[in-house]
């Protein structure tokens, strides 16, 4: 006991027992460095020496100075710290600092091994005269390796976003899909307000987007219009998610340009308005129907005047139940053929009219999806007419080898009636050359090529040509058609020479 200056007893000096002090910090989870004033690194806990990747303190370095040369520290910029401005060169000049984050890496090494976050601690004697250094260190690896992963994904995602600080309102980051969706240059995002560049305006919902941005709460998604920087309107979905950068609450909106849907659709209801143009004003009945059960959805002016159905009595209907054909396994027909090779043409059906006829029609279909629903479009073109002139055409051929010397009015009625709608714009017998009069002479007699390339001394090409031109000056489509055509005109060859 040491008396005082009046006699009395003072109490026991308080002294730091270093040993104690090593116990108590050695358990703590961050890491601990403790710096004698002489700049000597006298001790670190576990945590300090792994955010080292060392196993005792001599891997630290003996000194401060010894330090410097183990590690590299730089600052989240990527730039060095400066000489005097590392973490126990600030402490050992009696700087007391907060929150000073760096990149920890070893000396000569690119690669950032760790992110430290430090503290700095005096520890004074009773005289008031510093005794220990302490620089206590929080491991943000994890955290800053988290983050730059971010960093790099938001400024590699295509999705156009940007990040908006919730405290003042201020865009915080903006990534390149949103600069190449709008036009706007970085400069004219970050750091300005949302009043400025309004990322909600015109949004459909938008008093719950401001209400749930206010309370820092998903923004749901909802339509919006952003304005251009050079004029003009962009038309988006925005979405809102709260996140943290750097520890401060903000809001990452995410867009989805709508000009491209918009044309999209727009496109559609313009090609379907055609479809429905087209479909309704074709002069070949024509109508659309289900693949699974035929059931009738579409018919079109064509159809209802041709088989005298009027539209109430078949939408909605199966053809079967219609009895739309005549042959009722016609539809089962239609589709297997379909299912081979996806269309059908030229298919002989017998339509049934609302009074109970039939027309002889050629068929065709086409598979098709309407509004994602597997249909078919069939077209049915009424060729009873054209059969009915086939069998007249016949029936004046067969009359005219029966009586080759002449063609009563009769057949010739026939054969000028059957031949009218081919013969618009053909020549007459007086525009046709010597030679090929004469090749029409031997047609009409009934020689082949070759009986013909002999008589008149030429080869069997040449007389296919002659053929292939009287084909098209007549405007017939075959043999039996330009014999018609001749002896229509009184061409009569001389006899075959015996």
């Amino acid at each position: 006991m040491r008396s005082t200056a009046h006699g009395g007893t003072a109490p026991p000096r308080r002294t730091v027992d270093e040993r104690h002090l090593r116990q108590i910090v050695g358990g703590m989870s961050d890491g601990v460095i403790l710096v004698g004033t002489d700049q000597s690194i006298a001790w670190a806990n576990a945590p300090a020496l792994a955010m080292h990747g060392v196993d005792d303190v001599a891997g630290l370095g003996s000194d401060v100075v010894d330090y410097r040369r183990r590690f590299e520290l730089r600052y989240r910029n990527r730039h060095k710290l400066p000489d005097g401005q590392y973490p126990l060169e600030r402490v050992m000049a009696g700087e007391a600092f907060d929150e000073v984050v760096v990149e920890v890496a070893p000396a000569g090494s690119n690669d950032v091994r760790w992110v430290h976050r430090i503290r700095s601690l005096v520890l004074n004697g009773d005289d008031g005269v510093p005794n220990c250094l302490v620089l206590l260190l929080h491991d943000e690896t994890e955290r800053y390796c988290a983050e730059e992963r971010f960093e790099k994904a938001f400024a590699a995602n295509p999705a156009p976003a940007l990040i908006l600080r919730l405290d003042d309102l201020r865009h915080l980051r903006v990534n390149r899909g949103f600069l190449e969706m709008t036009g706007y240059r970085d400069e004219d995002v970050v750091g300005r307000s949302i009043y400025e560049v309004d990322v909600l305006e015109g949004a459909s919902r938008r008093e719950l987007a401001i209400e749930r941005l206010r309370e820092g709460r998903t923004v749901p998604q909802m339509e919006a219009v952003l304005q251009l920087p050079g004029g003009g309107e962009k038309y988006v979905i925005v979405a809102g998610q709260p996140i943290e950068v750097d520890g401060v609450g903000c809001m990452l909106f995410t867009f989805a340009d709508l000009d491209g849907r918009r044309h999209a659709e727009a496109a559609l209801r313009q090609s379907e308005e055609r479809f429905e143009t087209a479909f309704r004003l074709s002069p070949v009945p024509t109508l659309v129907a289900t693949r699974d059960n035929h059931r009738v959805l579409l018919v079109n002016d064509a159809f209802a005047r041709e088989t005298g159905f009027g539209q109430a009595e078949v939408l909605g209907r199966d053809a079967v139940d219609l009895q739309l054909w005549s042959d009722p396994k016609a539809g089962a027909t239609i589709e297997r053929l379909l299912r081979e090779g996806g269309r059908v043409r030229d298919l002989d059906l017998r339509l049934r009219t609302a009074d109970g006829g039939a027309v002889d029609c050629l068929v065709a279909a086409e598979a098709v999806e309407i509004h994602g629903q597997r249909c078919m479009l069939v077209t049915a073109q009424n060729v009873s007419e054209r059969k009915r002139t086939h069998v007249e055409v016949a029936a004046a051929i067969e009359a005219v080898f029966r009586d080759t010397s002449w063609l009563t009015d009769a057949v010739l009625e026939k054969l000028a009636r059957a031949r009218a709608p081919e013969a618009a714009g053909a020549v007459e017998l007086g525009g046709l050359p010597p030679r090929a009069r004469e090749v029409l002479g031997l047609v009409c007699r009934g020689e082949g090529d070759d009986a013909i390339a002999a008589e008149l001394g030429v080869s069997r090409n040449t007389v296919r040509n002659h053929v292939a031109a009287l084909f098209r000056k007549t405007g017939v489509r075959s043999r039996a058609a330009l014999i018609v055509w001749g002896r229509e005109r009184g061409v009569v060859a001389a006899p075959r020479v015996p």
